[in-house]
């Protein structure tokens, strides 16, 4: 007899587990479906993020982090040392080390909370008395039933055209994050988040990094002061950034992979590299789901079709996180989580996609909230902006980390924050309080008002707030 819940959650991502969690905060009974395993072949819950994301790049980046530090910036301390390597073994290890803690915590949750784990693809099995049936297939077989459906099962890195992943030297995400030595040279595919982060990594580790990019201008995406001023640091550190780049022809062998390429001003130009990561951008998972044996709608892109409330075209099946439109971010596939449980509680769930920040987690760090100039010039929206550099910030001179600098910009006649943007350090962590501001449609005059600590990286952003006024106190 098949199991019944009130809530299947298929899918263990940030965007699933979170959702899972919070139905079964507001009493439902909940099952959550999830394949990843772990090189034992145990559960692995966590998604792309937990495993192959943003987990153990920013272990990696951290580890790379201190490396760089050692070599180029200690000294500045009058710390001294000699001959530093880097064991690329332990590396990865530490970082295999600090995915399974999150594995583990996710699996402790479940447990806390009383949700029933099953370790196994869940697809669909037809229309069923009291919902849907779903069966698990895998390491654990199952028959279930449920009331409503969560489909969370995110997103897979999109290969480039003739040149499939083998994870050994055309590498995805996956790869480039388990690479068992320092290459001599590697090419990096596309200049978007995985790409400059991964690329920072092992740059850093002393890998000769060529970065390929197709879009015009880089970081496009991002402020155009943000990214002249990205691009200028990145070069600096040795990032090989190529934009406006359109890929011929590609040949890998088991020795790495050569690239015929025509350059942004019409030249063919070729790269020879060890490895190569392809980061061209992810595309939503619905492989093995059976979303035809219920009649769910995917769009045109492949994307499963939701409404603003994340509601699908059947009753009582939802959709969260990559799988669906929207920013592949996630904390945004936490956000709808959290707001589908409510939904299908009775409650009011809420989610704001002009509230989302984005992250880059390269040295320096770039985050940003909110519309950026060119988006409000297309516009034609009225706008004022400030920014202050970190230079002029005690805690970045403290820091020895003064590059950069945060920007606000406000509406030109009722001061509400528009967008903020910062690249430096710690941005990161900076971009909260721009995320609280406008979520309260606060001022820039509020920022401007708010008593920081000092000294803090903060202050750059109350100073940029203040710019916005054009009375900046200490630069």
């Amino acid at each position: 007899m098949s199991k019944q819940f009130d809530v299947i959650v298929i899918g263990a991502g940030p965007g699933g587990y979170i959702a899972a969690i919070r139905a079964a905060q507001l009493g439902m009974s909940v099952a959550c479906i999830d394949a990843w395993q772990n090189a034992q072949g145990g559960p692995a819950p966590g998604g792309t993020c937990t495993n192959v994301g943003c987990i153990p790049s920013k272990a990696l980046l951290q580890s790379s982090e201190h490396f760089e530090q050692l070599n180029h910036h200690f000294a500045e301390h009058g710390i001294e040392a000699q001959g530093a390597t880097v064991n690329v073994e332990k590396m990865i290890g530490r970082k295999n080390g600090v995915v399974k803690q999150n594995n583990d915590g996710i699996l402790y949750l479940f447990k806390k909370n009383k949700i029933s784990f099953f370790h196994g693809k869940g697809e669909f099995a037809g229309k069923a008395e009291g919902g849907y049936a779903v069966k698990v297939t895998g390491p654990t077989s199952e028959d279930l039933v449920g009331k409503h459906i969560v489909v969370a099962t995110g997103s897979a890195p999109r290969a480039l055209p003739g040149l499939p992943f083998d994870e050994k030297v055309v590498l995805s995400n996956d790869g480039a994050l388990a690479i068992g030595a320092t290459p001599k040279k590697l090419g990096v595919i596309g200049a978007g988040v995985i790409g400059l982060e991964m690329g920072s990594v092992w740059r850093r580790l002393g890998a000769e990094v060529t970065v390929l990019e197709a879009l015009p201008e880089f970081l496009m995406a991002a402020d155009q002061q943000v990214a002249k001023e990205a691009l200028k640091v990145f070069t600096k550190q040795g990032l090989n950034i190529q934009t406006g780049v359109k890929i011929t022809e590609t040949k890998a062998t088991a020795k790495g992979v050569s690239l015929t390429y025509t350059d942004a001003k019409g030249a063919e130009q070729k790269l020879a590299v060890d490895k190569l990561i392809v980061s061209i951008g992810r595309v939503p998972y619905t492989d093995g789901l059976k979303a035809d044996t219920v009649g769910l709608n995917l769009d045109e892109r492949g994307f499963i079709a939701v409404d603003d409330e994340c509601k699908t075209n059947l009753p009582n099946v939802w959709a969260i996180g990559d799988v669906v439109r929207g920013p592949m971010l996630a904390h945004k596939a936490e956000e709808e989580g959290v707001a589908v449980a409510e939904r299908i509680a009775g409650q009011h769930g809420h989610v704001n996609f002009a509230t989302v920040p984005w992250v880059i987690y390269t040295s320096p760090e770039i985050a940003w909230v909110g519309k950026t100039e060119q988006q409000l010039k297309a516009e034609g929206r009225e706008y004022k902006a400030g920014s202050f550099p970190f230079l002029a910030n005690g805690r970045a001179r403290a820091l020895g980390d003064t590059t950069g600098f945060a920007k606000v910009i406000a509406d030109a006649k009722t001061d509400e924050v528009l967008g903020v943007h910062i690249i430096g350090p710690m941005a990161s962590e900076l971009i909260s309080e721009a995320v609280t501001i406008m979520e309260f449609r606060g001022a820039a005059e509020d920022i401007a008002r708010i008593c920081h600590a000092h000294p803090t990286l903060s202050e750059a952003v109350k100073e940029a707030a203040l710019a916005v006024d054009k009375r900046t106190l200490n630069f």
